[in-house]
């Protein structure tokens, strides 16, 4: 756990970059969800490129502070190019979000009055980071949200995982009902050459599924980046960790806005929400996109909202909504 303080400055290839202006999803609903009050400190645990922060710095000037956490220092390096006009009002902390007790207890502060996660992957990361993200572009395979962790990266995967392990993980993290013949057909590609970026895995991916059951909507190699991506980041084992451990960091009646963009997250989030006697959940049902934003925004068809708030031991009644 760091401040930017800690993090070195842009590389000259990075700064030559054009930076990418990911544009936030559902903010209305995020700003609403978090009720917004004045003196109030807030988490966004997944700070990203600073978009949401930044609506809720610009939308309640009274807020205090927004404490934002990522794991990946490029994307640290450029949400706090973006949000510098809003001075310590906010501050930037590189850290995963399961560390949340450590942040807040480094940082001298016992409770907070909202947290929020979203958990998409951001255009940055699809755009700019160059670790093949991205099945259009070709990119060395790493899918590391933070580089600095040492953990395996995909192609450490791709061409080293047993072909049943590797059928399990694209099936269980990407709901691939060609799991099989995906992880068969990298096994062999691989016997003859490593599979080292992302073109050559979307290829053997593609390949791999009968054109006639192609997906319409998404390339056909989307299932098997996402549970690489999710695989590679533990992302489903880090957000059932922080499901267990965020609520506390809230105060009475403070709210924890979850974004979700798969089922497997979605699921979690509803089964903590209905089943921890410290939370209630406000939302019966998620959330979803307008569909002006949808239009505006495809990449947040997919986006579900759940929220929930911290309640008192003695508390019991509450509305859905």
């Amino acid at each position: 756990m760091t401040s930017t303080a800690a993090i070195s400055p842009l590389n000259s290839e990075l700064a030559a970059r054009k930076e990418t202006m990911h544009v936030p999803v559902m903010v209305s609903e995020v700003l609403n969800g978090l009720s917004l009050r004045p003196g109030g400190i807030y988490v966004d645990a997944t700070l990203g490129l600073g978009g949401h922060t930044e609506a809720i710095l610009s939308k309640c000037p009274e807020v205090k502070m927004v404490l934002g956490l990522d794991h990946d220092t490029e994307a640290l390096e450029q949400a706090e190019s973006r949000l510098a006009p809003f001075g310590d009002r906010v501050r930037f902390i590189h850290s995963n979000f399961i560390h949340l007790h450590d942040v807040l207890l480094f940082n001298k502060i016992e409770q907070v009055d909202g947290i929020l996660m979203d958990l998409g992957i951001s255009s940055f990361h699809l755009e700019n980071s160059r670790r093949g993200f991205s099945f259009s572009r070709d990119e060395p395979l790493d899918m590391r949200m933070d580089t600095s962790a040492g953990a395996v990266t995909a192609a450490n995967m791709v061409n080293k995982l047993p072909v049943e392990k590797l059928t399990k993980l694209i099936q269980t993290y990407g709901e691939e009902r060609w799991a099989k013949r995906i992880a068969k057909r990298i096994y062999d590609r691989r016997k003859t050459a490593p599979i080292l970026n992302s073109t050559d895995l979307a290829e053997v991916v593609a390949n791999s599924i009968p054109r006639k059951y192609h997906p319409r909507r998404i390339h056909p190699a989307t299932r098997t980046f996402q549970a690489l991506r999710i695989a590679v980041n533990r992302e489903l084992d880090n957000l059932k960790e922080a499901l267990d451990s965020l609520p506390s960091c809230l105060r009475p009646e403070g709210r924890m806005c979850i974004i979700s963009f798969h089922s497997l997250e979605d699921r979690l989030v509803k089964i903590a929400f209905r089943e921890d006697k410290r939370l209630k959940p406000l939302t019966k049902k998620p959330l979803v996109p307008s569909r002006e934003e949808m239009r505006s925004n495809p990449r947040a068809r997919s986006a579900k909202l759940r929220i929930a708030q911290y309640m008192e031991p003695n508390e019991t009644q509450f509305k859905l909504i």
